[in-house]
């Protein structure tokens, strides 16, 4: 059973705090209460003993808190509300067990605005980086509709959900990106220190070597005489890419690419879609305007072509149409979507059917990414294979000719 450390304020007035044993933080809580006492905060006294000394340094030595802190902090701030513990105790036990320094700086910063005064959704506005418009747009909602823990739940939801995605297509991204890099180190290493131990058999024999061994020897040599300049242009060449990519036309090339790729363009597509309906059906959920819930929608899509089309819709419906007009027109969502999306306008449960079609969008999502997976390992292999073997045959070739000459 774990254990918790608990601070509460008896019927005297007086502050005490200690350690007990319970099932769970909302079980140690009641515990309290049914004792008399109210409970200023209970936190976990077993996480700051058991986490081992490398996980505390990379957390202090951490420069920026990751969406995996915003997790955590949402998840255990919605236990502890709805134990009945108030937000300021709350945000102060939270902020007490964090061991990441810059997060519970942001933590303490929060808790001093809301001990001021201010909205818990004022308070992580200062804070955009971290709590983007979706979390403070919901949470902005659940206080007015006092429906604070239940917002915090499904905003922790999004947010593992939203991880889970990036990982997954990240991993997707990997495995093909260390093949590539993998054959191109092989493919230099042959040509710079394998075919120029075969010099001194090819040289004065040009006129009866193969061409693809002419070939290469020629980018052997320029390979080994220019490398300097090779390597400063590859740097350069990256640099500019990367500069590149980074203005609106280039990043606007690079979403266009993702979604015309042959092989990858179904996996990014469902990616695109699940986000932003999930986005979208999370926030009519919790109360949000409908044209805050489209412009959010259209930041988060992560898709400039996709942001462009969540704008249509957003002028659409500022004009007084429905969602699945300009939805439809667009065709950048499949046309089954659309309808679903009409279905539910019409029905008034426009959030339910979002949520659905994003699971489904997320679960063929996982699939894509398998497919993918598989299907590029055949073909990354096919490759670093037909390279190597072109290499190996253009060096065995001739030397196999002049031995038979010689015989």
């Amino acid at each position: 059973m774990p254990n918790y450390r608990y601070q509460v304020r008896s019927a005297g007035g007086q502050v005490q705090s200690g350690t007990m044993s319970a099932d769970s933080i909302s079980t140690a809580a009641a515990i309290l209460r049914n004792q008399g006492a109210k409970v200023l905060s209970v936190t976990p006294a077993d996480e700051r003993v058991t986490q081992s000394v490398l996980q505390r340094l990379r957390a202090l030595n951490s420069s920026r808190p990751s969406q995996k802190h915003v997790l955590d902090f949402t998840t255990q701030l919605s236990v502890m509300i709805r134990a009945g513990i108030n937000l300021r105790a709350a945000l102060d036990g939270i902020a007490d067990q964090t061991t990441h320094q810059g997060f519970k700086r942001i933590l303490l910063q929060i808790k001093e605005d809301v001990e001021g005064g201010k909205q818990f959704s004022q308070a992580i506005a200062r804070h955009p980086k971290l709590f983007g418009p979706l979390y403070y747009n919901m949470v902005q909602a659940a206080e007015m509709a006092g429906s604070f823990a239940d917002a915090l739940d499904r905003i922790a939801s999004y947010i593992a959900q939203q991880m889970e995605t990036r990982k997954m297509v990240i991993g997707a991204s990997i495995y093909p990106a260390i093949i590539g890099l993998l054959a191109i180190a092989v493919t230099i290493f042959l040509l710079t220190f394998v075919l120029p131990k075969f010099y001194t058999i090819f040289e004065g024999k040009e006129d009866v070597l193969p061409w693809a061994t002419v070939f290469l020897m020629n980018v052997s040599k320029f390979l080994i005489a220019q490398w300097p300049v090779l390597l400063g242009a590859v740097g350069v060449g990256l640099i500019a890419l990367f500069m590149f990519l980074k203005t609106e036309v280039g990043g606007f090339w690079l979403d266009k690419t993702k979604l015309s790729l042959p092989v990858l363009r179904t996996m990014f597509r469902s990616l695109y879609i699940s986000r932003s309906l999930q986005t979208m059906g999370q926030l009519i959920n919790a109360g949000v305007p409908m044209l805050d819930t489209l412009a959010i929608t259209g930041e988060i899509s992560g898709n400039r072509l996709f942001k462009r089309v969540w704008q249509g819709v957003y002028q659409a419906v500022k004009q007084g149409k429905k969602i699945a007009q300009p939805l439809a027109r667009d065709r950048m969502l499949p046309k089954s979507v659309c309808q679903m999306i009409a279905a539910g306008e019409e029905s008034g449960k426009l959030g339910e059917v979002l949520d659905q079609i994003a699971v489904f969008y997320h679960k063929q999502l996982k699939d894509n990414i398998k497919a993918v997976t598989g299907l590029i390992e055949p073909i990354m292999i096919v490759i670093m294979g037909s390279i190597v073997g072109f290499i190996a045959m253009a060096v065995i070739l001739p030397i196999f000719k002049m031995s038979q000459l010689v015989g």
